[in-house]
């Protein structure tokens, strides 16, 4: 089963499959994941006959019984599984790192902060007008909104259990730089450190001003 979430068009669709309520056309499923009809289609038959979705025809709500080819629609399979794969980039602090000592060899620290803030900065500002926590999830953050966005994956985890000064570090210059690409103004990146999850946590500034 792991194995077919492997790829990653197949796991982001079997991840907002897995979070709908209702089932889930082939067409919703394209749409929301953007990518073709024809590619979801493939993808989800896929995870199906892996078992971790199930798949039946069902006609849209309002449709007369016999009316047409009723569509294909998927849920998760209720088989008691709960699989869950953290995402991990670990290549973004590699090359972070790899930037920093070409830069500036002899403060190769400072340098990895100021690329993983330029880094953010410079994503950021690509995705403008895209939402935080959106951005957020597409990264492997798995954010959860609350008085403060705490983020459950660490994409830098065996790195971050190695040297966790220095790769919390880069990933709060790196969220940073984020968030300030995204011109998203009231909210502000802090480290708080906590077991199994992000060493990050994003507080909303017009909640809690104190944190500077």
């Amino acid at each position: 089963m792991v194995t077919a979430l492997a790829d990653t068009s197949r796991r982001t669709l079997y991840d907002y499959v897995r979070r709908q309520g209702d089932p889930v056309s082939r067409e919703e499923a394209a749409a929301a994941c953007h990518m073709s009809r024809s590619l979801a289609a493939f993808h989800l038959d896929k995870l199906v006959a892996a078992g971790l979705l199930r798949a039946r025809y069902q006609a849209p709500p309002g449709q007369p019984r016999g009316r047409g080819r009723s569509p294909k629609v998927y849920q998760a399979a209720d088989n008691g599984l709960a699989i869950t794969i953290p995402e991990r980039r670990y290549e973004l602090i590699a090359e972070i790192l790899a930037d920093a000592v070409v830069d500036d060899p002899a403060n190769a620290d400072d340098a990895a902060r100021r690329h993983a803030e330029q880094r953010g900065r410079l994503l950021g500002s690509q995705l403008r007008g895209t939402a935080l926590l959106d951005v957020l999830t597409g990264l492997g953050f798995e954010p959860e909104s609350g008085t403060a966005t705490v983020l459950r994956n660490c994409p830098f985890h065996a790195l971050a259990t190695r040297q966790t000064a220095l790769v919390c570090g880069l990933n709060h210059a790196f969220l940073t730089g984020l968030i300030d690409g995204l011109n998203v103004t009231q909210v502000h990146a802090r480290l708080a450190p906590r077991t199994g999850a992000c060493c990050v946590e994003l507080d909303d500034r017009s909640i809690c001003p104190s944190h500077g």
